[in-house]
Order: structure tokens, then C-alpha cells, then sequence
């Protein structure tokens, strides 16, 4: 759907994200009366959690001159109260099918050919009529619902920055953007347009956050699962040879004897996530495999954006994001990481001084608002038939 806003053209995007499980479950358990309420009230309560990429992308969007709408397809409780209000009828018990058991052979096209949690999301999507579809989940969407989609939509967008799910969710595309910059010319092979498009730090994070105390020296703060088994053997060398604090996700996979355990805090999100970072002089981040030699995570520009030292897993192209040393400082494996923590924790005028021009590069060229004006450039280019074809 075209208009005008002025003299600016503008266009209407859905972008449709999944939350972790965890994160949802906690939400609702501390929020007993919340999966009773409408599907506003339900939204808008999750997205002031500031998990993931809340409304980072849609805020700055609409800022822009867009239209823009967020919807999360794997909450439950939100979606039953959509289906509700909008006479959509649906078992409950279809809706509880995770939606990532679409993607197991055999199984997954049985189960996504039950009325559901994808049913759902493509009612929401075919009432708000957009222009672009923008999935930050490519597991969501067999591509046969995504070609049942392409009729009504101009041009229906990805984004990935994890191992790529199999090929039946990523031929609907026709376009996916990827903050790995090795993906580009493997998604192109399939056949698909793809584009680099880097992560980015949300500034309002701050202002929710208000004055923190930074109680902490070195903090790793993150996600233990299958995607970081090469990961635990560095983390387990910095629990045993230093005061480092864990914050995160996954600890109940790891065998008793890991030293992690005992410098283990908890779960955060959300906001909690980032004021566990904000409390940290040094955070450490470390990159999951399939990230092979590239730096491209969130943690980047979390960590420098709160204004903790980023003390990252050296990689190619680390330098076209920061200047190591200045605004960040990297190292090569465990031993190197023990060592440049033991020196930094002997300077603390060092740790403030790349503290703060790491928060400043962030603010200067790494916010969602410089992203989102990129994205536009990017969705302008591939609408109008411009863009890059493999």
C-alpha cells in the first residue's frame, strides 16, 4: 500500500519476529494477568522488555516516514488474544505446536499443515496488507506459505545471523539480509538476493536503564547451547583463572564439574541483559562457529553501547566496526583473554578511556537509527527492481 507523508513516499512493513521460549515463559510468570489482557496491551508489555530487537527496527522506520508493524509469531497467549478479537477460530492446542518442529523432515509439512501458530500470522499479515514482509525468523515460514503471501506483497524480506535452516524456508524469499558477510555469496547460490546488513544498538536502552553502578570487573554475559559448544572450553579457562561473572541462558546443560556453575548469576533479559552488561567494566563475547573468522553479533554493539570494555574473539574483519585496542581490545584464545583481563583490571583509567570512545563509535555509526535508514536504501533498491540478482 502506497500514500504520501508530505512530500515522502512511504510504505507499509510488517516485520515478524519469534521470541526464545525462556524469555516467554519468565514474561508471562511474572506477569500472571498479562495472557488475559488484549493483544495490545500483550504486545506492547513485550516489547518494553527491550528482548531482541523489540521495536527497534519499526520505531525508527516510522520515524522515517514508513509504516510500520510488529508482530510475534511464536507468543502464544498473544496470538490466542488476536484470534479472539478478531473471530478467528482456532484450537488452542494447534497453537502450542513449536513452531520450529515445522522444519523436521517428514513431520514439520504435516504439522504446518495444521491450523495454527502460522495460520495466525498469516491472517495478522493478509489484514494489515504490507508492502514488505520482513521475517527475522527464517524457521517461521515453510516457503510454501511465503509464495501464498507473494501475491498481496511487493517484496518479502529476511534476516539471519545463525546457521541457515533448510532450503524449503529460504526459496519463498526474495531477498535475505545477513550480518555475516560469508552468507552473502552462499544464499546468492541458491538463488536468492542477498545483501550484508549489519546488527546495531538501540540509544533508548540508556535512558531506560538510568544510573548504573559498575559493581562488576568481568562479565561474560550470553547463551550456553549447542551454538556455543566451541565457546565453553575458553569460558571455563576464565572461571577458573579469574573473578568472572556469568550471566545467561543454558547453564542447566552444562556436567556438574564446570567451574562455570559456581560463578553462575542467573537467566536476564531484556533489560536485565543489558544493565548485567552496564554493571561490567570488562564483558567478554565470544562468536558461535558458524560465525567462522567474521565479527557480527549483537553483543558488539550492546556491550560498547552501554559503555562496558568489549574484550572480543579477534576476527577479519573486527576493524572495519572498531579500532582494536582503542575502542575495543580482542584477543586471540583463552590464555591471551586471561591475560589482557589481568592487565586491564591494573588500569582503570584504560578500561574507561576505551570504554567510552567504544560508546562513542557505537552512538556515532552503530544505533538502529543509522540501520534503519540503511534498510530503507536497501528495500528502495529491490523493490523497485534495482537490486542485486544472484
Amino acid at each position: 500500500m502506497n500514500g504520501s507523508k508530505g512530500s515522502k513516499i512511504w510504505m507499509r512493513i510488517v516485520i515478524l519476529d519469534t521470541y526464545y521460549r525462556q524469555f516467554l515463559t519468565r514474561h508471562y510468570a511474572a506477569n500472571p494477568k498479562l495472557a488475559h489482557r488484549s493483544f495490545e496491551d500483550q504486545r506492547r508489555s513485550l516489547l518494553s522488555q527491550f528482548f531482541g530487537t523489540s521495536d527497534f527496527y519499526s520505531r525508527h522506520l516510522n520515524n522515517l516516514g514508513w509504516e510500520a508493524h510488529d508482530l510475534i509469531g511464536n507468543c502464544v497467549p498473544l496470538q490466542m488474544a488476536w484470534a479472539r478479537e478478531n473471530d478467528f477460530h482456532i484450537r488452542e492446542f494447534s497453537l502450542k505446536i513449536p513452531h520450529r518442529f515445522f522444519r523436521v523432515p517428514l513431520i514439520g509439512p504435516l504439522l504446518s499443515s495444521m491450523p495454527g501458530l502460522l495460520d495466525v500470522a498469516v491472517a495478522q499479515i493478509r489484514k494489515l496488507k504490507p508492502d514488505v514482509l520482513y521475517c527475522q525468523d527464517l524457521s517461521f515460514f515453510p516457503s510454501r506459505v511465503l509464495k501464498e503471501l507473494k501475491s498481496g506483497i511487493r517484496l518479502i524480506v529476511g534476516q539471519i545471523a545463525s546457521p541457515l535452516p533448510p532450503s524449503d524456508f529460504l526459496s519463498g524469499y526474495d531477498l535475505i539480509l545477513t550480518s555475516f558477510p560469508h552468507f552473502v555469496d552462499r544464499i546468492q547460490a541458491l538463488g536468492i538476493r542477498s545483501e550484508y546488513f549489519r546488527i546495531a544498538f538501540e540509544g533508548r536502552v540508556l535512558d531506560e536503564l538510568g544510573a548504573v553502578e559498575k559493581d562488576i570487573d568481568i562479565s561474560f554475559v550470553g547463551g550456553i547451547s549447542a551454538h556455543h559448544r566451541n565457546a565453553i572450553p575458553i569460558l571455563e579457562h576464565l572461571a577458573r583463572n579469574t573473578k568472572i561473572a556469568f550471566f545467561g541462558y543454558g547453564a542447566n546443560n552444562l556436567p556438574q564439574g564446570s567451574p562455570i556453575l559456581a560463578a553462575h548469576r542467573g537467566e536476564v533479559w531484556g533489560l536485565d541483559m543489558y544493565r548485567a552488561l552496564a554493571r561490567s567494566r570488562i564483558t567478554i563475547n565470544r562468536h558461535i562457529a558458524v560465525a567462522e573468522n567474521y565479527a557480527n553479533n549483537m553483543r558488539l554493539y550492546e556491550a560498547t553501547g552501554v559503555g562496558s570494555l568489549l574484550l572480543t574473539d579477534r576476527k577479519a574483519n573486527l576493524g572495519e566496526l572498531f579500532v582494536e585496542g582503542q575502542e575495543v581490545v580482542s584477543y586471540s584464545d583463552a590464555r591471551d583473554a586471561v591475560k589482557q583481563i589481568n592487565r586491564l583490571l591494573q588500569e582503570h583509567d584504560e578500561i574507561n578511556q576505551i570504554a567510552a570512545a567504544g560508546q562513542r563509535r557505537t552512538f556515532s555509526e552503530h544505533t538502529y537509527e543509522h540501520r534503519m535508514q540503511e534498510l530503507i536504501g536497501i528495500l528502495d533498491r529491490h523493490i523497485d527492481g534495482r537490486g542485486k540478482h544472484a
